[in-house]
């Protein structure tokens, strides 16, 4: 067993909010990708659409989803799934943080996972 932690004191900004990437690491052969975030009040993530496959699980506060669809409300305890292509952001509108994992996978790293797996890595 490994544990990897998060450093609240090093988040990394990017992408409009702090984060810290705990996947992947060298212990864990994943077929995904992962992120630690934080969304400061009054911010908002940067709007972006990737190829990848992305979860969002909400673990502190409550923000909105802005996406293609509009805005819906997001709160600890909601995950959501985008597809490839749609555009999404997190604001984050209240006075406290919201803080969120964001999961993302594509073909891709789902290939590496495989070939790592069957070789017994």
């Amino acid at each position: 067993m490994e544990i990897r932690h998060l450093n609240r004191d090093e988040l990394v900004h990017e992408n409009g909010l702090d984060a810290q990437r705990l996947v992947p690491w060298p212990a864990l052969n994943a077929p995904f990708e992962g992120s630690w975030c934080v969304i400061r009040p009054g911010t908002a993530s940067t709007p972006h659409a990737h190829h990848e496959y992305e979860i969002f699980v909400a673990m502190k506060g409550e923000a909105v989803l802005d996406h293609d669809g509009g805005r819906t409300p997001f709160v600890a305890g909601d995950i959501v799934h985008f597809t490839p292509g749609e555009r999404h952001s997190i604001v984050n509108e209240s006075d406290d943080d919201f803080e969120m994992y964001s999961i993302w996978w594509d073909r891709p790293m789902a290939d590496v996972f495989v070939a790592k797996h069957e070789a017994g890595e």
